[in-house]
Protein backbone atom coordinates (compact mmCIF):
# COMPACT_ATOMS: atom_id res chain seq x y z
CA UNK A 1 0.00 0.00 0.00
CA UNK A 2 1.20 3.35 -1.16
CA UNK A 3 2.09 6.04 2.20
CA UNK A 4 0.16 9.07 1.67
CA UNK A 5 3.11 10.81 3.69
CA UNK A 6 6.66 10.07 1.28
CA UNK A 7 8.13 11.73 4.33
CA UNK A 8 7.21 8.88 6.47
CA UNK A 9 9.86 6.26 8.06
CA UNK A 10 8.57 2.36 7.43
CA UNK A 11 9.14 -0.22 10.01
CA UNK A 12 11.74 -2.43 7.52
CA UNK A 13 14.10 0.77 7.58
CA UNK A 14 13.46 1.41 11.35
CA UNK A 15 14.62 -1.71 12.71
CA UNK A 16 14.44 -0.87 16.22
CA UNK A 17 12.86 1.64 18.20
CA UNK A 18 16.41 4.18 18.21
CA UNK A 19 17.02 3.04 14.74
CA UNK A 20 13.74 5.28 13.88
CA UNK A 21 15.05 8.45 16.01
CA UNK A 22 18.10 8.08 14.80
CA UNK A 23 16.76 8.47 10.76
CA UNK A 24 14.31 10.60 11.92
CA UNK A 25 17.59 13.19 13.11
CA UNK A 26 18.90 12.36 9.87
CA UNK A 27 15.84 13.71 7.67
CA UNK A 28 14.43 16.60 9.50
CA UNK A 29 17.17 17.72 11.75
CA UNK A 30 15.99 21.14 11.82
CA UNK A 31 11.88 20.02 12.26
CA UNK A 32 9.98 20.99 15.59
CA UNK A 33 9.74 17.08 17.68
CA UNK A 34 8.24 18.82 20.23
CA UNK A 35 6.52 21.67 22.17
CA UNK A 36 6.43 22.27 25.65
CA UNK A 37 5.27 24.63 28.25
CA UNK A 38 8.31 26.41 29.87
CA UNK A 39 7.01 27.49 33.67
CA UNK A 40 9.93 29.93 34.42
CA UNK A 41 9.55 31.90 31.31
CA UNK A 42 5.88 31.38 30.95
CA UNK A 43 5.11 30.21 27.49
CA UNK A 44 5.45 27.14 25.01
CA UNK A 45 8.69 26.53 23.51
CA UNK A 46 10.15 24.08 20.45
CA UNK A 47 12.67 21.62 20.50
CA UNK A 48 14.01 20.47 17.44
CA UNK A 49 15.34 17.06 16.58
CA UNK A 50 18.89 17.87 16.43
CA UNK A 51 18.40 19.44 19.58
CA UNK A 52 16.68 15.87 21.01
CA UNK A 53 19.78 14.68 19.30
CA UNK A 54 22.48 15.65 21.07
CA UNK A 55 20.76 16.02 24.16
CA UNK A 56 20.20 11.95 23.70
CA UNK A 57 23.61 11.60 23.21
CA UNK A 58 24.54 13.48 26.32
CA UNK A 59 22.31 11.39 28.40
CA UNK A 60 24.19 8.16 26.94
CA UNK A 61 27.29 9.66 28.12
CA UNK A 62 25.71 10.05 31.65
CA UNK A 63 24.75 6.43 31.45
CA UNK A 64 28.17 5.27 30.47
CA UNK A 65 29.35 5.73 33.74
CA UNK A 66 27.11 3.38 35.33
CA UNK A 67 28.81 0.45 33.25
CA UNK A 68 25.09 -0.80 32.18
CA UNK A 69 25.15 -3.96 30.10
CA UNK A 70 22.91 -4.19 27.01
CA UNK A 71 19.29 -5.90 28.25
CA UNK A 72 19.90 -4.71 31.69
CA UNK A 73 16.10 -2.82 32.92
CA UNK A 74 16.36 1.27 33.32
CA UNK A 75 12.93 2.78 34.70
CA UNK A 76 11.28 5.89 33.98
CA UNK A 77 8.13 7.46 36.53
CA UNK A 78 7.64 10.90 35.33
CA UNK A 79 4.37 12.71 33.30
CA UNK A 80 5.04 13.52 29.89
CA UNK A 81 8.42 15.67 28.99
CA UNK A 82 10.39 15.85 26.33
CA UNK A 83 13.19 14.42 28.95
CA UNK A 84 10.89 10.82 28.81
CA UNK A 85 11.46 10.56 25.29
CA UNK A 86 15.86 11.91 25.41
CA UNK A 87 15.96 9.43 28.54
CA UNK A 88 14.56 6.58 26.49
CA UNK A 89 16.17 7.17 23.33
CA UNK A 90 19.44 7.30 25.07
CA UNK A 91 18.53 3.55 26.68
CA UNK A 92 17.43 2.41 23.89
CA UNK A 93 20.78 3.15 21.77
CA UNK A 94 22.63 1.50 24.45
CA UNK A 95 20.90 -1.71 24.20
CA UNK A 96 18.99 -1.11 27.39
CA UNK A 97 15.74 -1.97 27.88
CA UNK A 98 13.25 0.35 29.29
CA UNK A 99 10.24 -0.31 32.02
CA UNK A 100 7.85 2.82 32.23
CA UNK A 101 5.99 3.61 35.26
CA UNK A 102 2.91 5.18 35.64
CA UNK A 103 3.42 8.95 37.62
CA UNK A 104 0.95 8.48 39.75
CA UNK A 105 1.31 4.87 40.72
CA UNK A 106 1.26 3.65 44.56
CA UNK A 107 4.87 3.27 46.11
CA UNK A 108 4.01 -0.24 46.71
CA UNK A 109 3.32 -1.04 42.97
CA UNK A 110 6.49 0.84 42.09
CA UNK A 111 8.74 -1.47 44.58
CA UNK A 112 7.02 -4.23 43.25
CA UNK A 113 7.89 -3.75 39.82
CA UNK A 114 11.17 -2.25 40.17
CA UNK A 115 11.81 -5.44 42.10
CA UNK A 116 10.60 -8.05 40.03
CA UNK A 117 12.56 -6.57 36.52
CA UNK A 118 15.39 -5.52 38.67
CA UNK A 119 15.94 -2.42 37.39
CA UNK A 120 19.39 -0.44 37.91
CA UNK A 121 18.54 3.09 37.27
CA UNK A 122 15.23 4.97 37.70
CA UNK A 123 14.61 8.18 36.35
CA UNK A 124 11.70 10.26 38.58
CA UNK A 125 10.23 14.04 37.82
CA UNK A 126 11.18 15.64 41.39
CA UNK A 127 11.07 15.74 45.51
CA UNK A 128 7.42 14.24 45.18
CA UNK A 129 8.54 11.16 43.78
CA UNK A 130 11.63 10.97 46.23
CA UNK A 131 9.76 11.65 49.42
CA UNK A 132 7.42 8.42 48.41
CA UNK A 133 10.50 6.12 47.58
CA UNK A 134 12.05 7.01 51.10
CA UNK A 135 8.54 6.31 52.93
CA UNK A 136 8.94 3.03 51.25
CA UNK A 137 12.17 2.21 52.15
CA UNK A 138 13.03 2.34 47.97
CA UNK A 139 15.60 4.10 48.25
CA UNK A 140 17.58 2.25 50.63
CA UNK A 141 18.11 -0.33 47.71
CA UNK A 142 22.03 -0.59 47.33
CA UNK A 143 21.60 -1.67 43.42
CA UNK A 144 19.50 1.21 42.36
CA UNK A 145 20.45 4.58 41.24
CA UNK A 146 18.22 7.19 41.09
CA UNK A 147 18.18 10.42 38.75
CA UNK A 148 15.34 13.13 38.84
CA UNK A 149 14.63 15.43 35.88
CA UNK A 150 14.16 18.34 38.66
CA UNK A 151 16.33 18.89 41.72
CA UNK A 152 15.49 16.83 44.71
CA UNK A 153 17.26 18.06 48.37
CA UNK A 154 19.27 15.12 48.71
CA UNK A 155 23.06 14.38 46.82
CA UNK A 156 22.07 10.98 46.41
CA UNK A 157 19.81 11.90 43.51
CA UNK A 158 21.64 13.19 40.58
CA UNK A 159 19.65 15.95 38.57
CA UNK A 160 19.14 14.98 34.96
CA UNK A 161 20.06 18.44 33.56
CA UNK A 162 23.49 18.75 35.08
CA UNK A 163 24.33 15.22 33.68
CA UNK A 164 23.50 16.19 30.77
CA UNK A 165 25.43 20.02 30.70
CA UNK A 166 28.44 20.54 28.63
CA UNK A 167 28.73 16.79 27.77
CA UNK A 168 29.82 16.94 24.29
CA UNK A 169 29.01 13.66 23.23
CA UNK A 170 28.33 11.25 19.49
CA UNK A 171 25.21 9.67 19.42
CA UNK A 172 25.81 6.29 19.36
CA UNK A 173 23.05 2.82 18.02
CA UNK A 174 24.32 -0.20 19.78
CA UNK A 175 23.63 -3.08 17.51
CA UNK A 176 20.22 -4.61 18.73
CA UNK A 177 18.40 -7.31 16.72
CA UNK A 178 14.84 -5.85 15.63
CA UNK A 179 13.17 -8.79 17.85
CA UNK A 180 14.69 -8.33 21.14
CA UNK A 181 13.46 -7.15 24.09
CA UNK A 182 12.77 -3.40 24.13
CA UNK A 183 10.88 -2.54 26.96
CA UNK A 184 8.62 -4.16 29.67
CA UNK A 185 5.40 -2.41 30.58
CA UNK A 186 3.48 -3.31 33.25
CA UNK A 187 -0.28 -3.79 32.92
CA UNK A 188 -1.99 -1.32 35.04
CA UNK A 189 -5.17 -3.88 35.31
CA UNK A 190 -8.29 -3.18 38.32
CA UNK A 191 -7.45 -5.99 39.92
CA UNK A 192 -3.96 -8.61 41.48
CA UNK A 193 -0.40 -7.56 40.84
CA UNK A 194 1.13 -5.72 37.50
CA UNK A 195 1.79 -8.45 34.86
CA UNK A 196 5.38 -7.48 32.89
CA UNK A 197 4.40 -7.33 29.12
CA UNK A 198 7.42 -7.83 27.14
CA UNK A 199 7.48 -5.99 24.17
CA UNK A 200 10.36 -5.78 21.10
CA UNK A 201 11.22 -3.48 19.31
CA UNK A 202 9.66 -5.03 16.25
CA UNK A 203 6.35 -5.57 18.09
CA UNK A 204 5.94 -1.74 18.36
CA UNK A 205 7.00 -0.71 15.54
CA UNK A 206 5.02 -3.48 13.63
CA UNK A 207 2.00 -1.63 15.03
CA UNK A 208 2.87 2.01 14.89
CA UNK A 209 3.42 1.50 11.15
CA UNK A 210 0.07 -0.70 10.55
CA UNK A 211 -1.60 2.73 12.53
CA UNK A 212 -0.53 4.60 9.64
CA UNK A 213 -1.61 2.48 7.00
CA UNK A 214 -4.98 2.57 8.20
CA UNK A 215 -5.01 6.39 9.35
CA UNK A 216 -2.97 8.67 6.90
CA UNK A 217 -0.67 11.11 9.33
CA UNK A 218 1.79 14.07 8.12
CA UNK A 219 4.34 15.65 8.83
CA UNK A 220 2.77 18.61 9.58
CA UNK A 221 0.36 17.37 12.15
CA UNK A 222 0.39 18.38 15.78
CA UNK A 223 -0.30 16.21 18.17
CA UNK A 224 -1.26 17.33 21.60
CA UNK A 225 0.00 14.77 24.36
CA UNK A 226 -1.84 13.67 27.78
CA UNK A 227 -2.25 9.79 28.26
CA UNK A 228 0.76 9.06 30.34
CA UNK A 229 3.52 7.88 27.98
CA UNK A 230 3.64 4.72 30.26
CA UNK A 231 0.52 3.87 28.69
CA UNK A 232 1.23 1.76 25.61
CA UNK A 233 -1.60 3.82 23.79
CA UNK A 234 -0.07 6.92 23.91
CA UNK A 235 3.49 5.28 23.57
CA UNK A 236 3.00 3.27 20.33
CA UNK A 237 0.54 5.66 18.97
CA UNK A 238 1.34 9.27 20.40
CA UNK A 239 4.83 9.08 20.58
CA UNK A 240 6.53 6.31 18.02
CA UNK A 241 3.79 7.00 15.22
CA UNK A 242 4.60 11.05 14.64
CA UNK A 243 8.23 10.02 15.01
CA UNK A 244 7.75 7.97 11.89
CA UNK A 245 5.69 10.37 10.07
CA UNK A 246 8.20 13.59 11.31
CA UNK A 247 5.20 15.10 12.74
CA UNK A 248 5.25 17.40 15.70
CA UNK A 249 4.29 16.40 19.28
CA UNK A 250 2.96 19.37 21.80
CA UNK A 251 2.95 18.20 25.90
CA UNK A 252 -0.13 19.45 27.90
CA UNK A 253 0.21 20.94 30.97
CA UNK A 254 -2.08 18.74 32.56
CA UNK A 255 -5.44 17.25 32.79
CA UNK A 256 -7.38 20.81 34.54
CA UNK A 257 -5.36 22.41 31.84
CA UNK A 258 -6.38 20.73 28.96
CA UNK A 259 -9.60 23.13 27.51
CA UNK A 260 -6.80 25.74 27.64
CA UNK A 261 -4.19 23.73 25.87
CA UNK A 262 -6.72 22.24 23.10
CA UNK A 263 -7.45 26.31 22.58
CA UNK A 264 -3.97 27.19 22.73
CA UNK A 265 -2.04 24.78 20.85
CA UNK A 266 -5.03 23.84 18.52
CA UNK A 267 -4.05 20.25 17.86
CA UNK A 268 -4.96 18.39 14.17
CA UNK A 269 -4.52 14.74 15.91
CA UNK A 270 -6.05 13.68 19.49
CA UNK A 271 -5.40 10.22 21.38
CA UNK A 272 -8.03 10.23 23.84
CA UNK A 273 -10.07 7.77 26.13
CA UNK A 274 -14.18 8.40 26.31
CA UNK A 275 -14.06 10.19 29.74
CA UNK A 276 -12.58 13.00 27.82
CA UNK A 277 -15.77 12.92 25.45
CA UNK A 278 -18.11 11.84 27.94
CA UNK A 279 -17.18 15.17 30.43
CA UNK A 280 -17.60 17.35 27.49
CA UNK A 281 -20.66 15.67 26.45
CA UNK A 282 -22.32 15.94 30.08
CA UNK A 283 -21.28 19.81 29.58
CA UNK A 284 -23.06 20.27 27.25
CA UNK A 285 -26.22 18.39 27.99
CA UNK A 286 -25.80 20.77 31.03
CA UNK A 287 -25.86 24.40 29.03
CA UNK A 288 -28.63 23.22 27.13
CA UNK A 289 -31.13 25.13 30.36
CA UNK A 290 -33.72 26.96 27.33
CA UNK A 291 -36.12 24.58 25.34
CA UNK A 292 -34.99 26.56 22.12
CA UNK A 293 -30.97 25.86 22.61
CA UNK A 294 -31.80 22.18 23.30
CA UNK A 295 -33.90 21.77 20.18
CA UNK A 296 -31.21 23.18 17.84
CA UNK A 297 -28.73 21.12 19.45
CA UNK A 298 -30.21 18.07 19.36
CA UNK A 299 -31.50 19.24 15.20
CA UNK A 300 -28.17 19.89 14.26
CA UNK A 301 -26.94 16.32 15.73
CA UNK A 302 -29.75 14.95 13.28
CA UNK A 303 -28.68 16.66 10.14
CA UNK A 304 -25.31 15.89 10.95
CA UNK A 305 -25.80 12.49 11.82
CA UNK A 306 -28.08 11.74 8.56
CA UNK A 307 -24.69 13.92 6.48
CA UNK A 308 -22.04 11.38 7.74
CA UNK A 309 -24.38 8.78 6.69
CA UNK A 310 -24.52 9.79 3.93
CA UNK A 311 -20.37 11.07 3.20
CA UNK A 312 -20.18 6.61 4.47
CA UNK A 313 -22.30 5.83 1.73
CA UNK A 314 -24.82 3.91 4.16
CA UNK A 315 -28.09 6.55 3.15
CA UNK A 316 -28.92 8.26 0.17
CA UNK A 317 -29.09 12.72 -0.07
CA UNK A 318 -31.66 14.36 1.34
CA UNK A 319 -33.44 17.86 2.00
CA UNK A 320 -32.87 18.04 5.13
CA UNK A 321 -28.71 18.97 4.41
CA UNK A 322 -29.80 22.19 3.18
CA UNK A 323 -29.75 23.19 6.90
CA UNK A 324 -26.18 21.81 7.81
CA UNK A 325 -23.95 25.11 6.78
CA UNK A 326 -26.64 27.30 8.96
CA UNK A 327 -26.56 24.06 11.70
CA UNK A 328 -22.45 23.93 11.39
CA UNK A 329 -22.53 27.63 11.79
CA UNK A 330 -24.71 28.10 14.65
CA UNK A 331 -23.72 24.98 16.90
CA UNK A 332 -21.21 22.29 15.67
CA UNK A 333 -18.03 25.10 14.59
CA UNK A 334 -18.74 26.31 18.66
CA UNK A 335 -18.42 22.70 20.06
CA UNK A 336 -15.35 21.74 18.21
CA UNK A 337 -13.99 25.23 18.36
CA UNK A 338 -13.35 24.30 22.38
CA UNK A 339 -11.07 20.91 20.76
CA UNK A 340 -8.76 23.73 19.36
CA UNK A 341 -10.65 23.95 15.60
CA UNK A 342 -8.15 22.06 14.13
CA UNK A 343 -8.57 18.67 14.82
CA UNK A 344 -8.25 16.61 11.57
CA UNK A 345 -8.52 12.76 13.60
CA UNK A 346 -9.40 12.17 17.02
CA UNK A 347 -8.88 8.88 18.12
CA UNK A 348 -10.62 6.98 21.15
CA UNK A 349 -8.98 3.82 23.04
CA UNK A 350 -8.33 2.46 26.35
CA UNK A 351 -12.31 1.62 27.38
CA UNK A 352 -15.57 1.24 25.42
CA UNK A 353 -16.92 4.62 24.46
CA UNK A 354 -20.84 5.04 25.20
CA UNK A 355 -22.53 4.72 21.33
CA UNK A 356 -24.51 7.89 22.44
CA UNK A 357 -21.92 10.34 23.09
CA UNK A 358 -19.90 8.50 20.36
CA UNK A 359 -22.67 9.45 17.80
CA UNK A 360 -23.38 13.29 19.14
CA UNK A 361 -18.97 14.22 18.16
CA UNK A 362 -19.29 12.58 15.09
CA UNK A 363 -22.50 14.10 13.79
CA UNK A 364 -21.37 17.35 14.92
CA UNK A 365 -17.98 16.92 12.66
CA UNK A 366 -15.35 15.71 14.48
CA UNK A 367 -13.57 12.81 12.94
CA UNK A 368 -13.61 10.64 15.88
CA UNK A 369 -12.28 6.89 15.39
CA UNK A 370 -12.92 4.43 18.27
CA UNK A 371 -10.33 1.95 18.38
CA UNK A 372 -9.76 -1.29 20.58
CA UNK A 373 -6.51 -2.90 21.93
CA UNK A 374 -4.17 -3.99 24.81
CA UNK A 375 -0.88 -3.80 26.00
CA UNK A 376 -0.06 -7.56 25.28
CA UNK A 377 -0.79 -6.56 21.67
CA UNK A 378 1.43 -3.28 21.46
CA UNK A 379 -1.37 -2.18 21.70
CA UNK A 380 -3.88 -1.84 18.69
CA UNK A 381 -5.85 -4.33 17.26
CA UNK A 382 -8.61 -2.56 15.21
CA UNK A 383 -9.44 0.85 14.57
CA UNK A 384 -12.37 2.72 12.70
CA UNK A 385 -11.02 4.61 9.59
CA UNK A 386 -12.13 7.97 8.14
CA UNK A 387 -13.72 5.91 5.52
CA UNK A 388 -15.27 3.24 7.06
CA UNK A 389 -16.12 4.53 10.75
CA UNK A 390 -19.43 2.91 12.89
CA UNK A 391 -18.80 4.63 15.75
CA UNK A 392 -20.73 1.68 17.55
CA UNK A 393 -17.75 -1.02 16.47
CA UNK A 394 -14.26 -0.58 17.23
CA UNK A 395 -13.53 -0.59 13.72
CA UNK A 396 -11.90 -2.98 11.26
CA UNK A 397 -8.23 -5.05 12.62
CA UNK A 398 -5.16 -3.22 11.67
CA UNK A 399 -3.21 -4.69 8.45
CA UNK A 400 -1.95 -7.83 9.28
CA UNK A 401 -4.06 -8.57 12.36
CA UNK A 402 -6.22 -12.19 12.26
CA UNK A 403 -9.18 -11.75 14.42
CA UNK A 404 -12.02 -14.88 15.74
CA UNK A 405 -14.16 -15.19 18.09
CA UNK A 406 -13.31 -17.98 20.60
CA UNK A 407 -15.29 -19.91 23.41
CA UNK A 408 -18.06 -17.54 25.35
CA UNK A 409 -17.73 -15.60 22.44
CA UNK A 410 -14.13 -14.07 23.32
CA UNK A 411 -12.31 -12.07 20.60
CA UNK A 412 -8.86 -13.88 19.80
CA UNK A 413 -6.45 -11.90 17.96
CA UNK A 414 -3.03 -12.45 15.99
CA UNK A 415 -0.54 -10.46 14.45
CA UNK A 416 3.38 -9.62 14.87
CA UNK A 417 2.27 -7.53 17.62
CA UNK A 418 1.34 -9.51 19.90
CA UNK A 419 3.90 -9.84 23.26
CA UNK A 420 7.19 -12.00 23.60
CA UNK A 421 5.19 -13.03 27.32
CA UNK A 422 5.01 -11.62 30.74
CA UNK A 423 8.22 -11.17 32.47
CA UNK A 424 9.21 -14.20 34.41
CA UNK A 425 5.70 -15.31 34.71
CA UNK A 426 5.19 -18.65 32.29
CA UNK A 427 2.09 -19.59 33.40
CA UNK A 428 0.00 -16.05 32.52
CA UNK A 429 1.97 -16.19 29.27
CA UNK A 430 0.43 -19.56 28.63
CA UNK A 431 -3.24 -19.00 30.25
CA UNK A 432 -3.04 -15.58 27.41
CA UNK A 433 -1.35 -17.03 24.41
CA UNK A 434 -2.66 -20.28 23.10
CA UNK A 435 -0.51 -22.80 21.47
CA UNK A 436 -1.23 -21.82 17.83
CA UNK A 437 -0.31 -17.71 18.58
CA UNK A 438 -3.72 -16.62 19.36
CA UNK A 439 -3.92 -13.77 22.15
CA UNK A 440 -7.16 -14.07 24.32
CA UNK A 441 -8.46 -10.79 24.83
CA UNK A 442 -10.75 -11.44 27.88
CA UNK A 443 -12.88 -9.27 25.93
CA UNK A 444 -16.27 -10.41 24.21
CA UNK A 445 -17.20 -9.54 20.75
CA UNK A 446 -18.97 -9.94 17.44
CA UNK A 447 -17.67 -9.70 14.21
CA UNK A 448 -19.74 -8.06 11.50
CA UNK A 449 -19.23 -6.86 7.97
CA UNK A 450 -15.05 -6.87 8.67
CA UNK A 451 -15.66 -4.82 11.82
CA UNK A 452 -15.17 -5.76 15.32
CA UNK A 453 -18.41 -4.88 17.93
CA UNK A 454 -16.82 -5.21 21.55
CA UNK A 455 -19.92 -6.90 23.61
CA UNK A 456 -18.56 -6.90 27.00
CA UNK A 457 -16.00 -8.10 29.25
CA UNK A 458 -15.81 -12.23 30.74
CA UNK A 459 -14.43 -11.58 33.97
CA UNK A 460 -16.81 -8.24 34.87
CA UNK A 461 -19.92 -9.59 35.83
CA UNK A 462 -21.98 -9.63 38.63
CA UNK A 463 -23.44 -12.64 39.72
CA UNK A 464 -26.21 -12.02 42.17
CA UNK A 465 -27.09 -15.38 45.31
CA UNK A 466 -30.21 -15.74 42.67
CA UNK A 467 -27.80 -16.53 40.10
CA UNK A 468 -28.70 -13.53 38.11
CA UNK A 469 -25.58 -11.93 35.86
CA UNK A 470 -25.49 -8.87 34.85
CA UNK A 471 -22.37 -6.97 33.36
CA UNK A 472 -21.80 -3.86 35.52
CA UNK A 473 -20.36 -1.45 32.94
CA UNK A 474 -22.68 -1.55 30.97
CA UNK A 475 -24.82 -0.53 33.82
CA UNK A 476 -22.67 2.45 34.71
CA UNK A 477 -22.11 3.44 31.33
CA UNK A 478 -26.40 4.04 31.53
CA UNK A 479 -26.11 5.58 35.12
CA UNK A 480 -23.67 8.31 34.44
CA UNK A 481 -25.29 9.38 30.94
CA UNK A 482 -27.31 11.32 33.92
CA UNK A 483 -26.01 14.53 33.87
CA UNK A 484 -26.54 14.44 37.88
CA UNK A 485 -23.99 11.44 38.16
CA UNK A 486 -20.36 12.39 37.93
CA UNK A 487 -19.09 8.32 38.79
CA UNK A 488 -20.94 5.41 39.92
CA UNK A 489 -20.05 1.83 40.86
CA UNK A 490 -22.35 -0.84 40.66
CA UNK A 491 -21.95 -3.41 43.25
CA UNK A 492 -23.68 -7.16 43.94
CA UNK A 493 -21.67 -10.03 43.36
CA UNK A 494 -22.84 -12.54 45.25
CA UNK A 495 -25.11 -10.40 47.06
CA UNK A 496 -29.00 -10.63 47.35
CA UNK A 497 -29.66 -7.36 44.90
CA UNK A 498 -27.75 -4.86 43.29
CA UNK A 499 -26.87 -1.72 44.98
CA UNK A 500 -24.18 1.83 43.97
CA UNK A 501 -21.63 4.50 44.96
CA UNK A 502 -22.59 7.81 43.00
CA UNK A 503 -19.96 10.65 43.14
CA UNK A 504 -22.67 13.50 42.20
CA UNK A 505 -21.81 16.56 40.01
CA UNK A 506 -22.28 18.90 42.24
CA UNK A 507 -23.64 21.97 39.75
CA UNK A 508 -26.61 19.54 39.07
CA UNK A 509 -27.30 18.43 42.24
CA UNK A 510 -27.38 22.32 43.55
CA UNK A 511 -29.90 22.82 40.59
CA UNK A 512 -31.81 19.99 41.47
CA UNK A 513 -32.13 20.76 44.94
CA UNK A 514 -29.99 17.89 46.54
CA UNK A 515 -27.81 18.74 49.49
CA UNK A 516 -24.12 18.14 49.35
CA UNK A 517 -24.82 15.21 52.29
CA UNK A 518 -28.00 14.00 50.78
CA UNK A 519 -29.37 11.85 53.50
CA UNK A 520 -31.33 8.36 52.52
CA UNK A 521 -34.85 10.32 52.06
CA UNK A 522 -33.30 12.37 49.72
CA UNK A 523 -31.52 9.46 48.25
CA UNK A 524 -34.43 6.78 47.89
CA UNK A 525 -37.01 10.08 46.35
CA UNK A 526 -34.59 11.84 44.57
CA UNK A 527 -30.98 10.21 43.03
CA UNK A 528 -32.65 6.52 43.03
CA UNK A 529 -35.55 7.08 41.03
CA UNK A 530 -33.40 8.79 38.15
CA UNK A 531 -31.33 5.53 38.29
CA UNK A 532 -33.65 3.37 37.83
CA UNK A 533 -34.52 5.77 34.78
CA UNK A 534 -31.34 5.00 33.44
CA UNK A 535 -31.57 1.09 33.59
CA UNK A 536 -35.21 1.15 31.95
CA UNK A 537 -33.86 -1.07 28.80
CA UNK A 538 -32.18 -3.34 31.49
CA UNK A 539 -33.77 -6.51 32.42
CA UNK A 540 -36.10 -6.22 35.37
CA UNK A 541 -33.72 -7.97 37.87
CA UNK A 542 -31.26 -4.82 37.29
CA UNK A 543 -31.83 -2.80 38.85
CA UNK A 544 -30.33 -0.73 42.00
CA UNK A 545 -32.24 -1.25 45.40
CA UNK A 546 -30.13 0.92 47.41
CA UNK A 547 -27.05 3.95 47.36
CA UNK A 548 -24.62 5.79 48.59
CA UNK A 549 -23.22 9.01 47.82
CA UNK A 550 -19.29 9.14 48.65
CA UNK A 551 -17.76 12.85 48.05
CA UNK A 552 -14.31 11.73 46.67
CA UNK A 553 -14.29 11.57 42.93
CA UNK A 554 -12.10 8.77 41.75
CA UNK A 555 -8.84 9.70 40.35
CA UNK A 556 -5.77 8.50 39.37
CA UNK A 557 -4.09 10.42 42.09
CA UNK A 558 -5.50 8.91 44.72
CA UNK A 559 -5.63 5.41 43.07
CA UNK A 560 -9.07 4.44 42.57
CA UNK A 561 -8.97 4.98 38.92
CA UNK A 562 -6.42 3.22 36.33
CA UNK A 563 -4.70 5.76 34.14
CA UNK A 564 -7.04 5.22 31.24
CA UNK A 565 -9.53 6.33 33.80
CA UNK A 566 -11.30 3.05 34.25
CA UNK A 567 -12.45 1.71 38.11
CA UNK A 568 -10.04 0.13 40.17
CA UNK A 569 -13.08 -1.82 41.75
CA UNK A 570 -11.21 -3.83 44.64
CA UNK A 571 -9.39 -0.88 45.60
CA UNK A 572 -12.66 0.99 45.33
CA UNK A 573 -14.76 -1.76 47.53
CA UNK A 574 -11.82 -1.89 50.14
CA UNK A 575 -11.81 2.31 50.52
CA UNK A 576 -15.81 2.06 51.24
CA UNK A 577 -16.17 -1.15 52.74
CA UNK A 578 -18.04 0.07 55.58
CA UNK A 579 -20.62 2.09 53.62
CA UNK A 580 -20.65 -0.63 50.95
CA UNK A 581 -21.36 -3.33 54.62
CA UNK A 582 -24.07 -0.54 55.37
CA UNK A 583 -26.01 -0.93 52.04
CA UNK A 584 -26.63 -4.57 52.66
CA UNK A 585 -26.93 -3.91 56.68
CA UNK A 586 -29.88 -6.71 57.53
CA UNK A 587 -29.57 -8.97 54.19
Amino acid sequence: MERANPDTIGLEEAKTLHGLFRLRLERTPERCAYRHYDQQAQQWRDTSWAEMGRDVAACQAALDQLDLEAGERVAIMAGNCREWVVFEQAALGLGLVVVPLYANDRPESVAYILQDCGARLLLIEGQHHWDALQACGLTQAPDLVVWSIDPVSDEAVAPLAELLWARQAELRSADVDSHALATIVYTSGTTGKPKGVMLSHHNILWNADAGIRAVPVFGSDLFLSFLPLSHTLERTIGYYLPMMTGATVAYARSIPQLAEDLQTLRPTILISVPRIYERSYNRIRESLTKPAAKWLFEKTVSVGWQRFEIDQGRAGWSASQLLWPLLKRLVADKVLAKLGGRLRIAICGGAPLPAKVGKVFVALGLNLLQGYGMTEASPVIAVNRPENNDPASVGPPLPDVQVMIGDQDELLANSPGVMMGYWNNPEATAATIDEMGWLHTGDKARLEEGRVYITGRLKEIIVLANGEKMPPCDMEDAIVDDPLVEQVMVLGDSRPFLTALVVLNGSEAKAQGISEAPDEVEIRTKILPRITACLADFPGYAKIHRAAVVHEAWTVENGLLTPTLKLRRPRIMERYKVVIDKLYEGH
